[in-house]
């Protein structure tokens, strides 16, 4: 067959023409949201990465010849729960969907009931995730819905046979739900408390540890992870004290040595890979240990203030583009809104309108420009 190809060129005069090419694009993709998001990363987390006894390491069985990696992974864990206010945080998950699904598990597993109350303004992929580990697992999966005028999950009761409930925060379309007293409610049932959040929020709302969860995920994407095209992610997975034996995946301690000096270990493997099938919290066999090196580097260097600033960036150039597009849901929002206006952001069908978020990395030009 014939292509009708043009005449071969040389790598130089292929790159200018690619570089030409390129240039006619317009800048969308900073705009698009939904679980994956475009936030600035120092370029020192990606020298760190980089690191040949970083990105060669292996799971660190031997803990002698593995401490720089257990060390990284005992910071993460310190990090992910000075961030969200829990006890404990595992070494990570696969990302925040898989994170979502093991924690409705795990709530099956502390309370013995077999169904999982879930609101449906989460993110559409983790509630498929969710509803395919409950098939396999043999759990009803509940759904309540938000209402269309706010955007917030709509007012609920449990059923006594609810083991959880699940709550977005900020959920699917930018919206802060309201938190107060929810923990008092879903608790009042015998139920576990989950929230997945987005890390860059907490920078300016208030830790879920705060408000009563039992058990706090997300996608840390958002932490010095580029998109990629959609991956990797890394799973955030924090539990109350109380439930620290039923954590899946592996955690990272420190101790001392007989000669007193500091050390780190893995400390608590839950997988069945190393315990009795029947007593293992999660099948789960890995964790994102590079993704996680880089979320513990972003938030060492941005630090509480850095992170703080951030979120304020986010939240204030979202709303500035969302006061010019207009949004379809009252509620207020983050970093992303929902409109019926303009090209930009991810299309919502079921809705008509499209997703936008907004970064700090928006500039007031580029705003400016998707409101011509």
């Amino acid at each position: 067959m014939d292509l009708a190809l043009p005449p071969p060129l040389s790598e130089p005069e292929l790159l200018a023409e690619l570089k030409i090419t390129a240039e006619k694009n317009r800048e969308a993709s900073k705009f698009l949201g939904g679980g994956s998001y475009a936030h600035f990363i120092p370029s020192a987390v990606k020298h760190l990465v980089g690191r040949s006894e970083f990105y060669t390491a292996y799971t660190p069985y031997q803990a002698e010849a593995s401490q720089g990696t257990l060390q990284v992974i005992y910071e993460y864990q310190s990090l992910i729960c000075a961030l969200t206010g829990m006890a404990v945080a595992n070494a990570s998950m696969y990302d925040g969907a898989t994170s979502l699904a093991e924690a409705a598990l795990l709530a099956c597993r502390q309370t013995g009931k077999k169904e999982v109350a879930v609101s449906s303004a989460i993110h559409p992929n983790y509630l498929e995730v969710l509803r395919t580990y409950a098939r396999g697992a043999d759990l009803k999966v509940v759904e309540f819905p938000y209402d269309k005028k706010t955007g917030l999950t709509s007012p609920f009761s449990l059923s006594p046979s609810s083991s959880c409930f699940i709550l977005s925060q900020p959920n699917y379309f930018g919206c802060i739900e309201e938190v107060r007293g929810l923990a008092e409610k879903v608790k009042a049932t015998g139920a576990l408390f989950i929230v997945s959040i987005d890390p860059i929020s907490l920078g300016i709302l208030k830790p879920p540890g705060e408000y009563g969860a039992d058990i706090v995920v997300g996608e840390g994407q958002s932490l010095g992870i580029p998109r990629n095209f959609g991956g990797p992610g890394l799973g955030i997975f924090a539990v109350k004290k109380e439930l620290l034996r039923q954590i899946p995946g592996r955690l990272a301690g420190k101790t001392v040595d007989n000669q007193g000096r500091v050390g780190y270990t893995l400390t608590l493997q839950t997988r069945e890979q190393h315990i009795r099938r029947e007593r293992a919290g999660s099948n789960i066999c890995s964790n994102e240990a590079l993704c996680a090196l880089s979320a513990c580097v972003y938030l060492s260097l941005m630090g509480r203030s850095g992170l703080k600033k951030v979120a304020e960036l986010s939240l204030q150039r979202s709303n500035y583009l969302k006061k010019k597009l207009g949004s379809i849901f009252s509620a207020p929002t983050f970093k992303e809104f929902v409109t019926k206006k303009g090209s930009a952001g991810l299309p919502l069908d079921d809705l008509g309108a499209r997703l936008v978020c907004v970064t700090e990395l928006a500039t007031k030009l580029e705003l400016d420009v998707l409101t011509r």
